[in-house]
């Protein structure tokens, strides 16, 4: 009983089949999948040669500038050597020229500091004043002069401010006063150099305003020993 069933089963799914690729036969169904078998399949498109010609080089002064420098050399875009590491650089600082320093010698500074302290005692005593003796650094080069502290803190402003000094002419010299660095700044160079002071020189600074120093100068060349500013 089970033998015949297994016959007919495989003689039903055999029949199926063929039906099956009758149906395929009259529908074409093989051909079109043929068909859209080769149309997918890419085909290799064959290398193009390219002829390369060698670029030229660019030609900076034909590139078209603005009307506002049109006038002007084109600029120039040369390669800019960098400093090594670990070098020094200088920021425009200019050497300072010291060969032609004057200093005064021992015996000329303590002269002229005993006439500057004669002339000293002879003034009022109701005005504060000291003597300072001018160095090199206060005549040339940072034309900083730093005055006495004690006297500072007794007499002189406590902000910045702008200190007057007088000539024994009577002419006016504008100067900053730091209280922080006791000392002028800004317009004692003018009076340095107006006064043609140098290494040695003893001034006599007396306070006849808050604000106003009666400055008296004594030279270290006694060849210009007149007391004159």
């Amino acid at each position: 009983m089970v033998a015949p069933k297994k016959v007919n089963y495989e003689e039903c799914r055999q029949k199926r089949l063929e039906e099956n690729k009758k149906r395929m036969e009259e529908l074409k169904l093989n051909a079109l999948a043929q068909s859209l078998r080769i149309i997918s399949t890419p085909k290799p498109s064959p290398m193009k040669k390219v002829n390369r010609t060698p670029r030229k080089p660019l030609d900076l002064s034909s590139v078209r500038r603005s009307n506002r420098v049109a006038d002007k050399p084109p600029p120039s875009y040369k390669e800019i050597l960098l400093e090594p590491l670990g070098m020094r650089r200088s920021y425009g600082m200019k050497v300072r020229d010291l060969s032609n320093r004057i200093y005064a010698s021992d015996e000329d500074r303590e002269y002229a500091s005993e006439r500057a302290e004669e002339l000293h005692s002879k003034l009022q005593p109701d005005f504060p004043s000291f003597l300072k003796p001018m160095l090199i650094s206060h005549v040339s080069g940072g034309f900083w002069l730093g005055l006495p502290v004690y006297f500072c803190k007794s007499y002189l402003p406590k902000r910045d401010e702008i200190m007057t000094l007088v000539d024994e002419n009577g002419n006016e010299w504008p100067t900053k006063y730091l209280p922080r660095k006791t000392g002028l700044s800004g317009g004692w160079k003018a009076f340095a150099e107006d006064h043609k002071l140098v290494d040695g020189d003893a001034l006599i600074f007396q306070l006849i305003k808050p604000t106003v120093f009666k400055v008296y100068i004594t030279r270290v060349n006694q060849a210009g020993d007149s007391d004159d500013a």
